[in-house]
């Protein structure tokens, strides 16, 4: 059953941001919390080129050591991994979060929310994790991954919590994104948040056309809600607007049909999420 708010988190400083996230989204939703975990047991040795000047047995005996280094950081990994979930779990009770659960998963972060996404309703994970370069503004590889390849919607979360008071959604009169109008318009999750509609290109009675639909369909729902069509490059338009109007959540359809599109395809995606410290929610 598709129900949970899955929240992933590991050893980086965006794991508090995920627990507060996480417990948020599951309060508004009144979803299960599920804390996941994983460890990936990748052999640290298989590209080691041992081949050099040293003999058969020397060789030998280095691979068994190593085998056996690995194993003691996979053990060390697993107890480090059910420390930082019990503190989740932990966290998510203070928090007011009834009866979170907790999960630790050996392989990889991709393969292992796959395999789970018959009962995510809601992915929360972080901009990067704890593997990544720390550079602020670079975007962990682990999430572009997960965005294309899980089907589910994503809240990529910043380091600190803060509630939404308002929020943005990336118009552009897709499919996907008329389907995240009608989404943000019935979710609980948004149920008294202001809702800002923004499409980012030229006026014209098209656009015009979409956005008073989106307007309508939001204020029929009991929203607050208002929008603007502004032409110009969509990260620097819609990062613009967001400042100007302190926007706290950015929405945004995972795959339109138009430039914002490229957001999620192309390297511009990974610019918009690199430089926004706002959390996303992405939507497929």
């Amino acid at each position: 059953m598709t129900d949970k708010v899955m929240a992933a988190i590991d050893g980086s400083q965006f794991s508090e941001g995920v627990c507060d996230y996480a417990a948020w989204a599951s309060l508004a939703l009144e979803a299960p919390l599920t804390f996941l975990h994983v460890v990936d047991n990748h052999p640290q040795t298989a590209d080691a080129d041992l081949s050099g000047n040293i003999g058969l047995g020397s060789r030998e005996h280095l691979l068994e050591e190593l085998s056996a280094l690995d194993e003691q950081r996979a053990k060390i990994a697993q107890e480090q991994g059910r420390l930082m979930l019990q503190a989740a779990r932990e966290r998510a009770v203070e928090n007011d979060v009834a009866e979170p659960t907790t999960r630790q998963r050996n392989g990889t972060l991709v393969e292992t929310l796959e395999e789970l996404a018959d009962e995510t309703r809601m992915l929360v994970m972080g901009k990067r994790g704890e593997t990544a370069h720390q550079d602020r503004d670079h975007l962990g590889s682990s999430l572009e991954r997960v965005v294309r390849g899980l089907h589910r919607p994503i809240l990529m979360v910043p380091e600190a919590f803060k509630r939404p008071e308002k929020v943005m959604i990336a118009f552009d009169g897709s499919k996907t994104t008329r389907k995240g109008v009608e989404m943000l318009a019935r979710s609980p999750l948004f149920q008294g948040i202001p809702v800002h509609v923004v499409i980012v290109g030229a006026e014209t009675g098209d656009h015009r056309s979409q956005l008073d639909w989106a307007l309508a369909t939001l204020r029929e729902a009991g929203h607050e809600a208002e929008g603007a069509i502004r032409a110009g490059e969509v990260e620097a338009t819609l990062h613009a607007y967001q400042e100007e109007h302190d926007i706290d959540l950015l929405v945004m359809g995972a795959y339109g049909h138009s430039r914002i599109r490229h957001l999620l395809v192309g390297s511009t995606t990974s610019e918009m999420l690199r430089k926004t410290h706002i959390p996303v929610l992405l939507l497929r």
